[in-house]
């Protein structure tokens, strides 16, 4: 779900950030405290070659992917996919995964979504998958009444948006709205389709699954034809994969840049170790405290929180994440920054990194 969320607007130290904690522990929250074992996750950092993860080799890390990551490309994405599946097809296993994103521009005129969406065509063993996925241009999670009133407007633009996906891919999906809710069926019950819903009104993103490895390769390719003559950015996952197969990826196009995204397992105080072995260009995550809004303010909507602590270029920064606003608009930015001690600003995070 994409959550609610701020930030705070000055980089702060990592004592200051343990700081926040104890200020946290003073409310009665449970924070985590500096030798607490925690997961951190890594996105980004940025790599010369794929044996660069041995810098992580003192910790303990899982989920482990290698992304090809192209800014600008502009080519034909049936050679591009084509070309990860074939190496894929020699190094598949159980636990390995290889998908390729693009983004996808929807024809329909829109007031609620962006015109971008974006897709990912994914090779898994023994099946394959298409995922589509649209970006709102506002976060409005479920349980918010606030935007009650375009209720209909936005269920008749996003079923809209879904359809110019399903028409281009041409697949057998029908589209409905039922109880105030876009819904989508495959025709065949038994195929493998998965549904998110990360706002108020239906699904932002669907999955349609196949046992035919080549059967999305044409489709996928009309997809991404959709944003011609613009330029791309286009990223390739990979996970659970050798180092000689990450090699034989490796040479696949020349212009990628290449960057890991893992969980780590660390105590909370070794995090500026772990940020120091990912620079200069990654950036860590790491859950400081979760708690239910009610806990602090009792006359507001419940929600649930998560104080996070991001790290990146030697810095940190706290987040606040909510799954919905537990007060009025004008009166959040102000409860966080008395909650936390500093100025905050709101931040939703992206949809298609």
């Amino acid at each position: 779900m994409r959550e609610r969320r701020w930030e705070t607007t000055i980089p702060l130290t990592f004592g200051q950030v343990l700081a926040v904690g104890e200020r946290l522990a003073a409310l009665g929250l449970k924070p985590a405290v500096p030798a607490q074992d925690i997961i951190c996750y890594v996105e980004e950092w940025t790599v010369a070659t794929p044996d660069e993860f041995d810098q992580l080799d003192a910790w303990s890390t899982e989920d482990v992917t290698l992304v090809h990551v192209r800014e600008g490309w502009k080519g034909d994405f049936f050679l591009l996919a084509g070309a990860y599946h074939t190496v894929y097809q020699r190094y598949q296993d159980v636990g390995t995964y290889c998908s390729v994103s693009h983004p996808w521009r929807i024809r329909e005129p829109l007031q609620w979504h962006e015109p971008r969406g974006m897709f990912w065509l994914g090779f898994r063993h023994a099946h394959s998958f298409l995922r589509i996925r649209l970006q709102t241009r506002e976060v409005i999670t479920p349980g918010e009444t606030r935007a009650d009133a375009m209720r209909p407007q936005w269920l008749d633009e996003r079923r809209a948006a879904f359809l110019d996906a399903i028409a281009t891919l041409e697949l057998p999906i029908e589209t409905l709205i039922e109880k105030d809710q876009v819904v989508l069926r495959p025709a065949d019950p038994a195929t493998p389709f998965f549904c998110s819903w990360p706002d108020a009104f239906g699904p932002s993103q669907f999955e349609y699954n196949t046992t035919d490895a080549f059967e999305f390769l044409v489709p996928a390719s009309k997809l991404a034809a959709t944003i011609v003559p613009e330029l791309a950015g286009v990223r390739a996952y990979l996970t659970g994969f050798s180092e000689e197969a990450l090699t034989e990826f490796q040479a696949i196009e020349s212009g990628a840049r290449f960057a890991y995204r893992c969980s780590v397992h660390c105590p909370l105080d070794e995090l500026p170790e772990v940020l120091a072995a990912i620079q200069p260009d990654g950036r860590l995550y790491a859950t400081l405290c979760e708690f239910q809004t009610r806990v602090v303010i009792p006359e507001g909507e419940d929600a649930s929180a998560i104080i996070g602590i991001v790290g990146q270029n030697g810095q940190f920064q706290i987040e606040v994440r909510l799954n919905r606003a537990s007060l009025a608009e004008e009166a959040m930015g102000g409860w966080l920054e008395r909650l936390i001690g500093y100025p905050v600003v709101y931040a939703p995070l992206p949809a298609f990194v």
